[in-house]
């Protein structure tokens, strides 16, 4: 078993539930979250600003530092890791900075509360 985390942009989040639903991934987590990439910052802004050059903290201006993004958590077995990576990326990727990130965990157990169903049989599996 495996998680798979990903970072997506707020408005794409509609889509993309929608299309790890038709890929079969029904079962999943979202929350939000704040965060920027290495390509929206110039960093050297950022650390004359934190040593309080005048200069820095104007050229960065008020606009925001975080942008809203998406977290997606989904536990899927081993077999429907590609899937879920194939699938986020298809309809996230549009080729300009901000598209997001995925992550792939290994996950030991899980365990259904309601059912006590243990490993890969408390999972959804096509």
């Amino acid at each position: 078993m495996k998680e798979v985390m990903a970072i997506v942009r707020m408005n794409m989040m509609n889509r993309t539930k929608k299309a790890l639903s038709d890929a079969g991934i029904t079962s999943m987590t979202a929350r939000d979250a704040l965060g920027r990439g290495k390509g929206l910052v110039d960093t050297s802004l950022l650390e004359g600003a934190e040593k309080g050059y005048e200069e820095a903290v104007a050229q960065l201006g008020h606009s925001q530092r975080l942008i809203p993004k998406r977290f997606i958590f989904v536990v899927v077995p081993d077999g429907l890791v590609e899937t879920t990576i194939r699938t986020i990326i298809g309809v996230n990727r549009t080729g300009k900075s901000g598209d997001g990130k995925i992550f792939v965990m290994p996950v030991t157990d899980t365990v259904c509360v309601r059912t006590g169903e243990c490993g890969a049989a408390a999972l959804d599996e096509i």
